[in-house]
């Protein structure tokens, strides 16, 4: 199973924003890593690279590697709808951030932890893969066995995200994907049109 494991603050300095949550060390030191990120006399960046900038943080963001990512564009320029609106649709519809919107995990590393560890029930019967695609209605909870991790239970009670396209039972532990987000719900900070122009040369 492949994903990025390296050091997040390093990621979140090179975008100038903390994209992976609260960050000590990128708040300490919020400017370009290497020995040259304080040094601001940098040449003006190109059209490419500003787009390529953006690809690489909503892949960072939401924890997606360049095929699966390559691949959600595809089914996103397919579709009906504006693309780039599509496209972040799709990656809020996966599985694994889906778990961390409701607040099961405290960051989608972690979500997508639980989701490959078995610990995750969709509609009843276990998911187990981090990138399963939901869809309006779909109900999902915490597996019976582990209501009792106190990883989840610390991520719950630390919980005070609200959305709207999401409910959450606590009694119960497990919430239902109510809709698919409008893109003004959506809160990441992605200028979505750069990824499309992008993949669109």
């Amino acid at each position: 199973m492949a994903r990025y494991t390296g050091p997040k603050s390093k990621i979140a300095r090179k975008f100038g924003e903390a994209i992976f949550g609260d960050d000590k060390a990128f708040e300490k030191k919020n400017y370009p890593p290497g020995q040259h990120g304080n040094n601001r006399r940098r040449g003006k960046k190109s059209e490419y690279a500003i787009q390529l900038m953006e690809k690489q943080k909503a892949k960072y963001t939401y924890g997606i590697l360049e095929r699966q990512f390559r691949n959600l564009f595809a089914k996103a320029n397919r579709s009906k709808g504006v693309t780039g609106e599509v496209l972040l649709q799709l990656c809020e519809a996966r599985l694994d951030n889906v778990v961390y919107r409701m607040g099961i995990a405290n960051s989608r590393r972690a979500a997508r932890q639980l989701v490959s560890h078995r610990h995750i029930t969709v509609n009843g019967e276990v998911v187990n893969i981090p990138s399963f695609s939901l869809k309006a209605g779909d109900v999902v909870g915490v597996r019976e066995k582990s209501k009792s991790l106190q990883a989840i239970q610390d991520a719950l009670a630390a919980n005070s995200s609200v959305y709207e396209w999401i409910t959450w039972n606590t009694e119960k532990k497990e919430g239902t994907f109510v809709s698919i987000p409008e893109r003004i719900q959506i809160p990441e900070n992605i200028k979505e049109q750069l990824i499309v122009e992008l993949y669109s040369k």
